[in-house]
């Protein structure tokens, strides 16, 4: 497979660099900063994504101080662009030129996956934010994640669809890790619940048209489209889908909850309406911890939305912080060590690091788009808690 080739290839490069002493942690300066170096695609196609993590990031600064652990906090914001190479650039200079003690954002699959040999060499601990494809945590003993995997939320969706009578699907995913690992996880629970897939459809990652995609799915008439492609063109894919007739030709469409993001969900119109996701986290999620995040983060942002990428990066802070907090101020395994095992309340509900995995263990929601004050947002219907990643290859 593609991706598997090119994180081989991304690992021997990794392997071949000759990193110099200043990116181990017994080097770093011992000053009275606590650096974060926050690397997320501020500019060109996934630029959305990027202002959420920073947005959130931020935020969590300005609501919990910028001393931690008896260290001022500094974090260092870099634009990768959504490039790998970019990124793994980007961490080498954080490393070795302003002697990080953690490196944090991620916002792609790739973009981890190139990092991740680099965090390992190091020695430094790097905490996900927003990629989801199970396999990131497996790259590098230092990652820790506080986002999710796609295998936790289309499970769950797949057990919903059956119960519902869906019975015929077709599965639509954009063309790189996280929407392989959507489509191998959803069907095969789907699969396994006695439901059938009828046809697997892939869409380049880049510039799509699902166009002629979705006039393959039309033709096959299933009971409901599963799809998933990343945060920022679900609107793409909702307008696009009812320009083809789909909605009414009696076609569903459900899918992993990236497609309804929050942030966008407004954009898309009524066409959105009953669209049923899984995902965990909702910026319609009930809890005052919730609502207050919520608020804050539109106040600080010109009104905007948070999405599950948001969230990820606040909690992401909350970990590094406990942790700074913890260590005074650590470095290395020490400040990794601090990371695992937390347990907590975040605004998308009750959830922890597993302390073996380093992976988020939290609430999935299956949610269906609503209108509510003349808003759209993904209300949940269903809760399945503690939901853990199915998708390590150990």
């Amino acid at each position: 497979m593609a991706f598997f080739q090119h994180k081989r290839q991304l690992l021997g490069l990794a392997a071949s660099v000759c990193l110099t002493a200043g990116l181990l942690p017994s080097a770093m300066a011992q000053d009275n900063t606590f650096k974060i170096g926050l690397i997320a695609p501020l500019t060109g196609p996934f630029a959305s994504t990027g202002k959420q993590l920073e947005a959130a990031a931020r935020l969590y600064m300005a609501q919990n101080g910028d001393t931690v652990g008896g260290k001022k906090v500094q974090l260092i914001v870099k634009d990768d662009t959504g490039v790998p190479d970019v990124t793994r650039r980007l961490a080498q200079e954080l490393l070795v030129g302003d002697k990080v003690n953690v490196l944090a954002g991620f916002g792609l699959t790739p973009l981890a996956m190139a990092t991740a040999p680099v965090a390992t060499q190091a020695k430094t601990p790097m905490v996900v934010m927003a990629a989801a494809t199970s396999v990131i945590t497996e790259a590098s003993p230092y990652i820790v994640r506080t986002s999710f995997t796609v295998a936790q939320v289309v499970t769950v969706l797949g057990d919903w669809a059956t119960k519902n009578n869906i019975k015929r699907v077709v599965t639509l995913v954009t063309d790189y890790a996280p929407g392989i690992d959507s489509e191998k996880f959803f069907s095969q629970r789907f699969q396994n619940n006695g439901g059938v897939v009828i046809e697997t459809l892939r869409v380049p990652l880049r510039s799509p048209d699902f166009a002629p995609f979705l006039q393959k799915v039309r033709d096959a008439k299933p009971d409901a489209l599963f799809t998933f492609v990343p945060s920022g063109q679900g609107s793409v894919l909702m307008k696009q889908f009812t320009e083809r007739g789909l909605d009414k030709a009696g076609i569903r469409l459900i899918a992993e909850g990236s497609v309804t993001d929050d942030d966008i969900l407004n954009s898309m119109g009524d066409a959105a309406l009953g669209v049923v996701t899984a995902h965990h986290y909702s910026a319609a999620h009930k809890s005052a911890l919730n609502k207050k995040f919520v608020d804050a983060f539109g106040k600080a942002n010109n009104g905007m939305r948070p999405n599950f990428m948001g969230v990820g990066a606040y909690d992401g802070m909350r970990v590094i912080y406990e942790a700074a907090k913890t260590t005074k101020g650590g470095t290395g395994e020490t400040l990794l060590n601090a990371m695992k095992g937390q347990v907590f309340e975040s605004p998308r509900g009750p959830m922890y690091i597993d302390a073996q995995t380093r992976d988020v263990v939290h609430n999935v929601y299956v949610r269906r788009v609503e209108k509510m004050d003349g808003q759209l947002w993904n209300m949940e219907i269903q809760t399945v808690t503690d939901v853990k990643d199915i998708g390590k290859t150990k």
